[in-house]
């Protein structure tokens, strides 16, 4: 879907979330909160085309093959990242600060 693509190459941080989301509170919360990065967030249950960008970034997650759950969805660089379990396990392994340098995200 072209309006997933455009709005992941907005900035160079952007997650698709909903706002009852546990795990895209956690996401966004560790990116903004914790580590300052300017992402864009998008709640999709509160975009009237919200369920077609959930259904295509399930598909991009899940290899094509739909199904799963498909927020959190980050992009980094305008590249998909991953889902919560993605991001945390780059962070603990302290490779979410490089990307995120990399992408111009981070400055320090």
């Amino acid at each position: 879907m072209e309006r997933v693509a455009k709005l992941a190459s907005e900035r160079a941080v952007v997650v698709f979330t909903a706002s009852n989301c546990g795990m895209c509170h956690a996401v966004t919360s560790l990116l903004v909160g914790e580590l300052g990065v300017n992402a864009a967030v998008h709640e999709l249950d509160k975009d009237p085309r919200g369920r077609d960008m959930e259904r295509e970034l399930a598909r991009r997650l899940n290899g094509g093959g739909g199904g799963g759950r498909a927020l959190p969805a980050v992009f980094v660089g305008g590249n998909l990242v991953g889902g919560a379990n993605r991001v945390m396990s780059l962070h603990l392994a302290g490779e979410l600060v490089p990307m995120l340098k990399n992408a111009g995200a981070l400055w320090l």
